[in-house]
């Protein structure tokens, strides 16, 4: 290869790249009011934004690809949690992260500061970031569960039983936890909507409850749990 030719390649492939940075540089710049949904961009959007920082959640969350890796990546935690469950979170992590290995600091948040970082969290969650983070997309079944429902036998319901680590309050048989009520008593007891009802929000059905809120699972997979647990009575003879 010649000198001239080297030099060539270099700078057309430099040049060539460089020209294809900066035209999807502003390309996405020109997106993005459609992409964050900048019309929803309200007073209490940006509240939350100002609390988010005052109390460096950054810190140990990621949000957006910034921040923290201690804690849960927050870019899709309203779609993940739910409102309840971002809530009870900040009101008493204490309480919430009582089983858990991570902590997380009780900051003593007002209410209006909670209710704005959740209004905060929902816009980040709406931005279309081509379904960024994976984990945590609600087009898909987890990863746990689609691993399990392609190597095992266990029911659909069961299958998110395991995924929630439900277990860890709550006996099945000899396995579990005695924290919470046993299944197979709660499925003797509960109809399949009950359960499905109570799992969205625990506190609603029982004021006080500990059990914290499975918002973030659908509507048809907290069904599917509901089912399960009323299929334990009818196998043990309840």
């Amino acid at each position: 290869m010649s000198e001239k030719l080297a030099k060539f390649i270099f700078w057309g492939g430099t040049l060539s790249s460089l020209a294809l940075f900066l035209a999807l540089t502003v390309d996405t710049h020109r997106q993005f009011d459609a992409l964050t949904h900048a019309d929803r961009l309200d007073e209490q959007v940006v509240a939350g934004k100002r609390a988010f920082e005052k109390y460096n959640c950054n810190d140990c969350h990621t949000i957006l690809g910034f921040g923290g890796y201690y804690a849960p990546d927050l870019t899709r935690a309203y779609t993940r949690l739910g409102e309840d469950a971002i809530a009870r979170r900040l009101t008493a992590p204490d309480v919430a992260f009582a089983d858990s290995f991570r902590k997380m600091p009780k900051q003593n948040l007002s209410q209006q500061e909670i209710a704005d970082i959740v209004a905060y969290l929902k816009w980040v969650s709406e931005i279309e970031n081509h379904d960024w983070p994976p984990q945590d997309s609600t087009k898909r079944w987890k990863r746990s569960t689609e691993n399990l429902l392609a190597s095992a036998t266990l029911s659909p319901g069961a299958a998110l039983v395991k995924q929630e680590d439900c277990l860890a309050c709550h006996k099945l048989g000899d396995a579990g936890t005695a924290k919470g009520p046993r299944f197979e008593w709660i499925g003797a007891r509960r109809s399949a909507d009950w359960i499905a009802s109570f799992l969205e929000n625990p506190e609603k059905q029982a004021p006080g409850a500990a059990m914290p809120a499975y918002s973030h699972l659908s509507p048809e997979q907290r069904r599917l749990v509901g089912e399960f647990i009323v299929s334990l009575a009818a196998s043990h003879g309840r």
